[in-house]
This record gives C-alpha cells, structure tokens and sequence, in this order.
C-alpha cells in the first residue's frame, strides 16, 4: 500500500497547483492519495508556548510523516512560495518526530508567468534544507502559463507537461 500526500501552496479553490498535484497523483497512481488542508494558523511562538501546536498542523505533520512519499507544488508569488507555503513549513518544523527526515518529495510548480515557478522552486529547495528531505532532483516541472495547461475538468492538456510530469512521479516512485 503506498500513501502519496499532496500538497499545495494555494489555497484558491480553482488552483492550479492544485490541478497540478492532482494530474500527478493520477499518473502516480497510489494506493491512497491525501491532499493536504494548509488553511492553517499563522505562525505565532505565543500560541505554540500557551496552546502548544495547533490540531491542524499536527495532522499535517502526522500525514508526512505517514506518507510514503510527498508532492509539492508551489506558485510564484513575488519570487518566492506563497506565504501560506511557508507559513506550513514553519508550523511543522515546530512538531516533534521530524516528518520530513529522509521523505522522498517531488517539488513542482505552476505559475502564469512565462517562467512557471522557477524561482519559487529554487527558494523551497532552501526552505526545506534543515528538514533533511530526500528532494528530487529532476526533472524540473515549471508548468508556465498553468491557466491555460488544463481543460474544463482540471485534466492537464500539455502533451511536454505530461510527459515531464510521468518522468518525475516515476523517479518519485523509484525512491520509495
């Protein structure tokens, strides 16, 4: 049984980062696929001090940690992951157990810029350095102009996108 966690930094209900996470889990094809809920808390050191972690961000932590594997797809806000992105990553640092120690995790992104996350993938890879994840390396996803890579069910319709895309989930498989 092989348990896939996807993650999303958007919270948009039309996102395509969430699109995005989801075309992968079907190529992936897991047994069980779990899309994390980042409507989280902000960080705050006196919440955690006088409530200690928040519900929320246990089950996040709890879902990496029981995932086999882990699937991020960031937008590009600014140069960088979306703020609720981190903010999440800033939360489960806090938990106990390290989630993340030796997670095999494919990151992607899917942006309308004509880059396609690129710099938002690369400051991730920073963000998650003291987490001791198993990041792949490559191949690159960076869907560009991701509004207009899906069609009206969400499908992925990008025949280069795609295929980007099976390479990943397969080396993601190959490392579990």
């Amino acid at each position: 049984m092989t348990t896939l966690l996807g993650i999303s930094g958007s919270l948009r209900k039309a996102s395509t980062n969430t699109k995005l996470i989801r075309a992968a889990a079907e190529i992936f094809a897991p047994d069980t696929f779990v899309e994390a809920d980042l409507n989280l808390p902000l960080y705050d050191g006196d919440i955690e001090t006088q409530e200690g972690i928040p519900q929320s961000v246990q089950r996040l932590a709890d879902q990496i940690a029981a995932a086999d594997a882990v699937i991020i797809s960031t937008p590009e806000y600014n140069k960088a992951p979306s703020g609720v992105l981190k903010n999440a990553l800033d939360w489960v640092s806090r938990t106990k157990g390290g989630p993340w120690t030796g997670k095999p995790v494919a990151i992607m992104s899917a942006a309308a810029g004509r880059a396609g996350g690129e710099r938002s993938q690369f400051a991730l890879r920073l963000m998650m350095t003291p987490f001791r994840p198993d990041i792949l390396q490559g191949p690159e996803m960076m869907l560009a102009n991701s509004g207009k890579a899906f069609d009206e069910t969400g499908k992925l319709t990008d025949d280069f996108a795609v295929k980007l895309l099976t390479e990943l989930m397969d080396a993601l498989k190959a490392r579990i």
